[in-house]
């Protein structure tokens, strides 16, 4: 289903996605009202979510169907207005799954490249299980269900850096354990987050809105402060750099991804050793994994997301195939685990 009030841009989709074999439009409306009074009967596999409608919008229709009808979502974003990216965060924090750039016409340098992510997102996100999530407000609740947690990996120094990563899901994770950190963390904390180049400024700020800590967008060159936010450059490597400070790079995509997972933990592992604490979140595929791995032979503490809670369950998986994971944790209980640590608990 295709939900887009501009008409040019709907026709744009439909041209876009009916290009694709393995997908197939079951309906393109204009609004959230249609979306809402439609979406019961054509049953479709996955949404492409315009946030800007009339009357209802897309985040409060994301809202609805997340707690009446839950299917994938994929929010379609205007990457250059600054409102516009909040509520796309918003979306994600409210039950979608990813956002990608909208499309322009097709004269355009960068069509190509934005019609493929739109159907690759759309055909991936359409495979993803998503669960009914509660009415407006209450979507932070929590979980109370424990999962097995390993015997946690003692730090045998106080640590002195967090790494969090995470790709599909990732943002209200990350926003949840980030904003579970007391607002004197004594850590600098940087991330690691798949998603589009052009949305990285825009998730750095939304971030930086619902956490107490300071986040920014990281710069080449810089130190990392205690209690500060470090968010990868969209299309760049965040890695830590001798003596605490950052680097940005732009070397080669690592198992696909750039940013990676996997270079900054490596990077943490080879400046901060046992010092590191690294920490691998909901996402689709292994990033992440064998770094994580390189995190806890260096003597650092590891932690994954338990399947209880990832939104995609395969990152965090992939680090506990390979005992890349000290610890196991459902995401409501890490960030207090975070807390303990820093100050010298198991």
């Amino acid at each position: 289903m295709l939900v887009e009030d501009s008409l040019v841009v709907r026709q744009l989709l439909i041209h876009i996605v009916g290009r694709d074999p393995r997908l197939e439009v079951v309906a393109a409306v204009a609004s959230g009202e249609e979306a809402l009074a439609t979406i019961g009967q054509t049953r479709p596999d996955v949404v492409s979510m315009d946030i800007r409608l009339p009357g209802i919008d897309g985040l409060e229709t994301t809202r609805r169907i997340m707690a009446e009808r839950p299917t994938p979502i994929v929010v379609i974003a205007d990457s250059i207005e600054d409102s516009s990216l909040r509520i796309s965060m918003n979306a994600l924090r409210a039950g979608a799954l990813s956002v990608v750039e909208k499309p322009v016409a097709t004269t355009h340098a960068g069509y190509d490249a934005v019609a493929t992510e739109i159907c690759t997102q759309l055909r991936i996100m359409a495979a993803v299980p998503v669960i009914r999530r509660r009415p407006i407000g209450s979507e932070w609740a929590g979980r109370t269900a424990v999962a097995p947690v390993s015997a946690a990996l003692r730090v045998p120094e106080a640590p002195s850096v967090l790494a969090l990563a995470a790709s599909t899901g990732g943002p209200p994770a990350l926003a949840r354990v980030i904003g579970g950190l007391p607002v004197r963390y004594p850590l600098p904390v940087l991330v690691v987050q798949h998603m589009g180049a052009a949305f990285m400024e825009g998730f750095a700020a939304w971030l930086n809105g619902v956490v107490g800590l300071a986040v920014s967008v990281a710069r080449d060159g810089e130190r990392a402060e205690a209690g500060h936010v470090y968010v990868a450059p969209g299309d760049r490597h965040l890695e830590l750099g001798p003596a605490g400070h950052l680097r940005i790079t732009d070397a080669a995509p690592v198992g696909g991804q750039r940013p990676a997972a996997t270079a900054l933990f490596r990077s943490v592992a080879r400046h901060a050793g046992g010092r590191g604490v690294g920490v691998l979140l909901t996402g689709m595929g292994e990033d992440g994994a064998t770094g994580l791995l390189d995190m806890r032979r260096a003597g650092a503490l590891t932690i994954a997301e338990d399947e209880s809670t990832a939104v995609v369950f395969g990152m965090p998986a992939a680090a506990i195939r390979l005992s890349a994971a000290g610890t196991v944790l459902p995401l409501d209980r890490i960030a207090a685990h975070l807390a303990r640590l820093a100050e010298g608990g198991p």
